[in-house]
């Protein structure tokens, strides 16, 4: 019997204005409930990019922005698969449920992201991935809607968003290398950082997609807009994701998370206690505590920090806050060990703790792949659908995707505390000066 919830309209479409799709369209009544409910208006304020900003200016946009745009991209497809007759042979099972599902998961799937959620993962050990279960799952305004639908409804989208969901071709268009996910946020995150690396023709993308039994296809023909897909992904990881400034801002933000952690271990008395952030330094984490934390949340105990007796935290702050960020050299990956090794003795020796004021970090990518038999790890390649009706894999059609495909690229960097080197340096000339040697010697070798 199928629920009067997944036919339910609104008397009227609601529409968001959006920079990227110019508008988003919400005609079911059940994703209006879902945008309205407190866990998802909490998305208003986590920011897409984490500490991107502090970079790029115009990076203030937040997940609320992306999940919508996903939503709409979704719809979009969803749009032109079920108004052509033609291709319900494609679509083995498909139903109003699928739909809604689809429709349902592409709003959801970052729902369970905490503030500067990357970093804030690292150190906690907490994955949004899990919590998105808990939401979905648990006591929440969210579950109580999805469970209007249907008692089993909410682990169904639970599953579409785990990717462990029957109907291969519905977790596929949100989880596949070219999906609804990443058609919004290259666009979006492109948009909103003032750069043209990540646009590329999605309209033409939409036109040529076609649903093929578990997964999605693009027909030959628009073979060169994947291509342009495929590449602006690429340049997004290296010029945006991944850039040397914004992964500074990351490595201070963790180190203030584990300078507090420390402190909290150490009976340390905060003049301003982190008393919404107790559940996670004591290791016993509830719902209802990850759902009260958002970025203005941990920025208000980031300016009060700053106060702080302790005096790493409170530089570590003022940096944060006042982007005094550290400076940055790369490394060759081969003498990480005997280098980490020496550079921590050498920033003792000069009375620089490096648990704090020193990182090695490493950031990689993988901007296409394929299916390679006997490998770990899930590929859903692309696929193109040629004039015959065979199917062929992308990078093997395509020169451009093939001279990347399955070459993960990595970028190492050694971050530190210039400033403090600086003043270090009167009193420990010679070690300072051996410190600057290193990190010289590690630039030499570390340039690719």
């Amino acid at each position: 019997m199928v629920s009067h919830r997944l036919t339910q309209k609104l008397d009227e479409e609601k529409v968001f204005k959006d920079p990227v799709h110019r508008y988003v369209h919400v005609y079911d009544k059940l994703i209006w409930d879902l945008i309205n409910t407190s866990e998802f208006q909490r998305l208003r304020r986590i920011r897409q990019l984490g500490t991107s900003y502090v970079t790029f200016h115009g990076a203030e946009h937040s997940r609320f922005n992306h999940s919508l745009g996903v939503y709409e991209v979704m719809r979009r497809i969803l749009e032109k698969f079920m108004s052509r007759p033609a291709w319900s042979t494609e679509m083995p099972g498909w139903s109003e449920e699928d739909r809604l599902l689809c429709l349902c998961a592409a709003l959801l799937h970052d729902v369970g992201h905490g503030p500067f959620s990357h970093s804030f993962e690292k150190v906690f050990d907490t994955d949004h991935e899990e919590w998105t279960r808990k939401i979905l799952l648990g006591e929440t305004q969210i579950n109580q809607v999805l469970q209007q639908v249907s008692a089993d409804f909410p682990h169904k989208v639970n599953e579409v968003i785990a990717k462990t969901y029957e109907n291969k071709l519905v977790v596929s268009l949100i989880s596949s290398q070219i999906d609804a996910d990443r058609m919004d946020y290259l666009l979006r995150d492109a948009y909103y950082t003032g750069v043209n690396y990540g646009n590329f023709d999605l309209e033409r993308i939409l036109r040529v997609m076609r649903p093929h039994e578990e997964y999605a296809v693009i027909k030959y023909s628009g073979m060169h807009a994947v291509e342009d897909y495929i590449m602006s992904r690429y340049q997004m990881y290296w010029q945006v994701y991944f850039h040397p400034v914004t992964r500074s801002a990351d490595v201070i933000l963790r180190k203030i998370f584990k300078r507090v952690k420390d402190l909290y271990e150490q009976g340390y008395r905060f003049a301003c206690p982190p008393r919404l952030l107790e559940g996670f330094l004591a290791g016993k984490i509830e719902l209802k505590d990850y759902l009260r934390l958002d970025e203005s949340t941990i920025l208000y105990y980031f300016q009060m920090w700053q106060e702080e007796k302790d005096g790493i935290l409170a530089d570590l702050c003022d940096r944060f806050i006042n982007r005094r960020l550290f400076k940055y050299v790369g490394f060759n990956p081969s003498s990480h060990m005997r280098l980490s090794l020496e550079l921590e003795q050498l920033f003792k020796q000069a009375g620089i703790d490096p648990d704090y004021y020193l990182e090695f970090e490493s950031s990689s990518d993988l901007p296409y792949d394929y299916y390679r038999p006997g490998e770990e790890g899930e590929r859903l390649p692309i696929h193109l659908l040629m004039p015959d009706g065979e199917l062929r894999e992308l990078s093997q059609a395509s020169h451009i995707v093939q001279s990347i495909s399955g070459k993960a690229q990595t970028d190492h960097k050694i971050y530190f505390a210039q400033d403090l080197l600086e003043k270090k340096e009167k009193t420990y000339p010679a070690v300072v000066a051996k410190i600057k040697q290193a990190l010289r010697d590690a630039e030499k070798s570390g340039v690719r």
